[in-house]
């Protein structure tokens, strides 16, 4: 079955090729285009979407706000963030509103399809230079204060160890090798860990393992 995508960007030259060349891929179905954040959202109840392609800067409701409304809804459509602008405020203004993904425009185009593709599937994808940046800005920040740190309810001792391991970057396979159990445990872990902290994706699990303290910034 086709992914269903809607393109929301405010430049039609923009949303007509991303249009023709999902169109090509066969397996991509854009049913719908939107030129505001307002029309992206309502684009979405209308037609739940597997996956919006998401512009940032557009007139009235950005994308970010749009992207925010969208996640925060009861539909299960995601997130792609596509911008000319890879500003660390709209980094963390995006994923922090419940994106998915952040890629910028001057990738390659099959990496953006494939971007598609891996959002649509349940997971989460950022640009390599927007992740070293992720890195970076962590490193520079001072770790939590304890009683400012976020508090972790509910999840048992293993799930706190898997959390961290996600927080550390850590692949399924690579917890598993770690914590010496199979990859099959760990994706159970995982998706617990999904349920009970209400994270989007393994983008959020990351900010959580984060404000929780469960990983210090790299030094």
């Amino acid at each position: 079955m086709a992914v269903r995508v809607v393109l929301a960007d405010d430049q039609p030259l923009m949303r007509t090729g991303l249009r023709v060349i999902m169109s090509d891929a066969g397996d991509l179905d854009v049913v719908g285009e939107a030129g505001t954040g307002a029309e992206a959202v309502r684009l979405v109840r209308e037609l739940r979407p597997d996956v919006v392609v998401m512009d940032i800067r557009m007139p009235g409701m950005d994308g970010i706000e749009a992207t925010r409304l969208i996640t925060s809804g009861q539909e299960s459509t995601r997130v792609l963030v596509l911008t000319t602008f890879d500003d660390d405020d709209y980094v963390y203004g995006a994923l922090r509103a419940g994106a998915s993904g952040f890629l910028v425009k001057d990738m390659a185009l099959e990496d953006i399809l494939g971007a598609v593709r891996v959002v649509a599937a349940g997971d989460a994808l950022i640009a390599p230079s927007v992740t070293r940046r992720l890195i970076e800005e962590f490193a520079g920040r001072p770790e939590p204060a304890p009683a400012r740190r976020r508090t972790l309810e509910g999840i048992t001792e293993r799930e706190r160890e898997v959390l961290t391991l996600v927080g550390r970057g850590m692949s399924n396979s690579q917890i598993a090798d770690h914590l010496c159990f199979t990859v099959a445990t760990a994706k159970s872990h995982v998706a617990r860990l999904f349920t009970k902290l209400g994270a989007r994706d393994r983008v959020h699990l990351v900010i959580i393992a984060y404000e929780a303290g469960l990983v210090a910034p790299p030094k």
